[in-house]
């Protein structure tokens, strides 16, 4: 193996590695931006469940609490409801007063509260979850947020429209001019993600069926920024 002296190694290790620059552009610059959507029906629900309890004691207040929990976190895992979908999302305790027309407020006791946030990655099982927490003592119920769990490959459904309907309309602006398009010089991407259609809260009464609930669909929407040379 041959040796490079010690000033040539040092030049050869400082000589800087050059990037390619991209070809000048010769032609047109043309800037089109094209959006698509792509619909899927929803696969992942997030609700809300908690329970309020009052107490003339806070120590009361948070026993009864605690019970009404466990047995609706235990509801919960009787549906199949895996403990990674479970989360703990609030806890509280605060002091209730009766107001008064004259004077300080009077100290009547105290409410306890505890909320989780529950998935479902089974959108159809949506209404009876919510009937077995009300029954084991739930008494507050908000959602379902509805949302797609995997959301790239309808994404890349989406991007690969755009482009095909930012190039279709390049070519368009293209014979318009009397020119054809010669290469792509710049793209990126923007307002790509779920339009949520917004889900209004659930009031839960007496169970007489299982409560109603439509995931209905979710719109994604990717928008595409290109730029084209003409020549």
């Amino acid at each position: 193996m041959k040796i490079l002296p010690p000033l040539t190694l040092a030049v050869a290790l400082a000589t800087p590695v050059l990037a390619v620059e991209p070809a000048p552009l010769a032609g047109t610059r043309l800037s089109v931006s094209a959006t698509a959507s792509v619909s899927r029906p929803p696969d992942l629900a997030t609700i809300g469940a908690g329970v309020v309890t009052q107490a003339s004691g806070a120590a009361a207040a948070m026993r009864d609490n605690a019970e009404r929990m466990t047995a609706t976190v235990a509801a919960l895992k009787r549906a199949g409801i895996a403990d990674r979908d479970i989360q703990t999302s609030a806890l509280g305790l605060q002091p209730r007063y009766r107001e008064a027309d004259t004077g300080p407020r009077a100290l009547v006791g105290y409410e306890a509260s505890n909320r989780v946030t529950v998935r479902l990655h089974d959108t159809a099982r949506i209404g009876p979850v919510l009937d077995a927490l009300v029954a084991a003592g739930a008494n507050q119920i908000d959602g379902p947020d509805f949302s797609v769990e995997h959301l790239d490959p309808a994404l890349d459904q989406a991007r690969t429209e755009a482009l095909a309907t930012a190039r279709a309309r390049a070519e368009l602006y293209a014979r318009a001019a009397g020119l054809h398009v010669a290469r792509i010089v710049s793209l990126s991407e923007d307002g790509s993600g779920p339009v949520f259609r917004p889900m209004p809260m659930m009031a839960m009464a007496r169970k007489a069926e299982a409560t109603p609930v439509l995931a209905g669909e979710q719109t994604l929407s990717v928008t595409v920024n290109a730029e084209f040379e003409l020549r």
